[in-house]
């Protein structure tokens, strides 16, 4: 039987699950234990006095960094990049913020001496996967403690009781069971009252977007301007990665743009509702492809295209650092080296839209000339005519294999 960890870095959020899995660990194992939060956008609401909750909790220490710049520039926007749609709508907000903040809950691991890492993945989510390859990719000996793999608290609900008996304060009730997990990207909404599948999410529950009906009436328009696949500006004010979704957040949401709800395919096998709000990815995804349909060959956007599935489940899997995964990279970032020009996008009502898009001539594969109905001098109109017999011929073939 192993013998208890000396000191155990917890990725603390203050939330429900953390909360009580701080001072349970405290008891159960008796050793030192370094609370660590990472700062990866979620609001200063949620980080204030975090360290002071986390030291009256039960932790010997508190470590919060900022990883937001970080967050956005080598995670989100490697990503968006990609075009990654996890099952044809979810934008993968969570999934991507797990690699960066296990990997600075490693960066704590080294930087206190400590032995073992914990955290508050149920044994039934995905983020257990996502926390732990991500710890195992960096160091493959590190313990893991995962409490909800090993205490006996049937759910949410006895969490809650067992909060109240320890005078835990946690931003979860009875009455509103569902949790949150908010970053830069997205906020995700899940449990409670949503597990119910046909069940209305609450309006009240929604964060970082106004409901569409009660958007405003005039549509919104906003000029993203991309270099290399990575949006650079809007209209026109050239902003870091990191001001700028926050910027785009506030534009987008406020126009009830971003909100999905849908019935997930988990990795460890079983369905789950999420409802999720991602204003500025959803405004990102749609621009970014309006500035590709100018700037990228028609195989290679295909190709591309094709390995949107595979790049989404890798992220969504927790497989962030797997060699898979950076080879697709790779591949794909050669593609976006050619994506540099400005969508124009309509926000009206939850809707977004390109409107209008341009790229600088050397990088525009759009050809007026080429495309125009009118009459012109460079295309002939039967040369058609053999291109539609060359590829009917193998169809011709068929038919008559079949009729024989």
């Amino acid at each position: 039987m192993a013998s208890n960890p000396k000191k155990i870095v917890v990725a603390y959020s203050g939330g429900l699950d953390t909360s009580v899995m701080l001072k349970w660990i405290k008891e159960k194992y008796g050793c030192a234990v370094v609370a660590y939060a990472a700062n990866v956008g979620q609001g200063d609401e949620e980080l204030e006095g975090l360290e002071e909750k986390a030291l009256a909790t039960g932790a010997d220490e508190c470590h919060v960094l900022d990883l937001r710049d970080e967050f956005a520039g080598d995670y989100v926007f490697p990503m968006l990049r990609a075009g990654a749609v996890y099952e044809g709508s979810y934008l993968l907000g969570t999934s991507i913020a797990r690699p960066i903040i296990a990997k600075g809950q490693m960066d704590i691991v080294r930087k206190t001496g400590a032995d073992a890492v914990g955290h508050g993945a149920t044994g039934k989510g995905n983020d257990q996967v996502r926390f732990e390859l991500t710890y195992k990719a960096i160091d493959p000996a590190i313990r893991v403690i995962a409490p909800w793999r090993e205490w006996d608290f049937g759910g949410r609900n006895q969490l809650i009781a067992y909060a109240e008996a320890n005078g835990i304060p946690v931003p979860v009730t009875a009455e509103k069971p569902y949790s949150m997990d908010r970053n830069l990207l997205h906020i995700s909404f899940e449990g409670g009252v949503l597990e119910d599948p046909w069940a209305e999410p609450p309006e009240d529950m929604f964060r970082l977007s106004v409901s569409p009906e009660n958007a405003p009436n005039k549509p919104a328009y906003v000029e993203i301007g991309f270099e290399g696949g990575d949006p650079v500006s809007i209209d026109g004010d050239i902003l870091a990665p990191c001001p700028l979704m926050k910027r785009l957040n506030a534009i987008a949401g406020a126009n009830g743009v971003g909100r999905v709800d849908l019935v997930e395919n988990r990795f460890v096998g079983m369905k789950s509702r999420g409802v999720y709000e991602t204003p500025a990815g959803t405004v990102l995804h749609c621009a970014r492809r309006g500035v590709e349909s100018l700037t990228l060959d028609r195989e290679v956007l295909h190709l591309r295209d094709s390995l949107i599935p595979k790049y989404a489940e890798l992220v969504y899997n927790g497989f962030w650092f797997a060699p898979e995964r950076e080879f697709l990279q790779a591949a794909i970032d050669q593609a976006m080296a050619a994506v540099t020009g400005v969508a124009r996008v309509k926000l009206y009502k939850g809707a977004c839209q390109v409107v209008g898009r341009k790229a600088p001539s050397e990088n525009n594969l759009y050809q007026p000339e080429l495309a125009t109905f009118e009459e012109d001098s460079i295309y002939s109109h039967k040369d058609a005519e053999g291109f539609i017999r060359l590829n009917a011929l193998r169809l011709g073939v068929s038919t008559r294999g079949q009729s024989g």
